[in-house]
């Protein structure tokens, strides 16, 4: 059976609903997940934007933070509107490209997600990420080893791995050599993978 690669961003809303329902839809299925952060940033400026396309276009943007309200409602999954949109999410993609080994990796991702688009709290603060580690049972330390030039060239190639990828927003999901874009392909990149058991 193909695992799904999930490439999600930090900052990325639609990446936040993917993230809590990803492991419940895979389970089922008994399909494997590789969990895939990288930044959106760059593949962003590589197509001559330097903010999100949600910021840019303010009609897009009204609709996404509606729909996005609405499909969390649907879930049940809680919502708070980020007060700073994107929030830096460079942090938080060293810690998980860092320890993307780690068996509270899936946890801490869903917390960090739960963190900017539940609680409005910034990701890019230490302290706010130590917080989220104490959840996770990891001490305020591992973000320490996060700020090596390792964890930095970890985060680079994640990144160009995704624009290798032909990867162009978040969350995109990826099974073999297929690629299926947004939340709403969860469910048809999972179901992928499992005929192509």
């Amino acid at each position: 059976m193909k695992q799904v690669e999930f490439w999600f961003d930090f900052a990325s809303t639609y990446s936040y609903p993917a993230a809590l329902r990803i492991e419940k839809i895979a389970r089922s299925s008994n399909v494997p997940i590789v969990w895939r952060p990288f930044l959106l940033g760059p593949i962003f400026k590589g197509q001559g934007w330097n903010d999100s396309p949600f910021n840019i276009y303010p009609a897009k943007g009204n609709y996404m933070w509606r729909d996005l309200e609405r499909i969390c409602g649907s879930l049940g999954i809680p919502f708070r509107k980020p007060s700073t949109f994107p929030r830096n999410s460079v942090l938080a993609a060293r810690l998980a490209c860092s320890f993307a080994e780690e068996p509270w990796l899936a946890e801490f991702i869903r917390e960090t997600f739960l963190a900017n688009f539940a609680h409005d709290r910034d990701i890019s603060d230490r302290a706010v990420l130590a917080s989220v580690l104490e959840i996770v049972g990891q001490p305020e330390s591992v973000i320490d080893l996060s700020q090596s030039p390792d964890a930095k060239t970890k985060v680079r190639a994640a990144t160009e791995r995704a624009m290798s990828l032909g990867i162009f927003g978040a969350p995109s999901f990826v099974v073999g050599s297929e690629l299926f874009w947004g939340n709403e392909r969860l469910e048809t990149a999972v179901a992928w993978a499992r005929r192509r058991d």
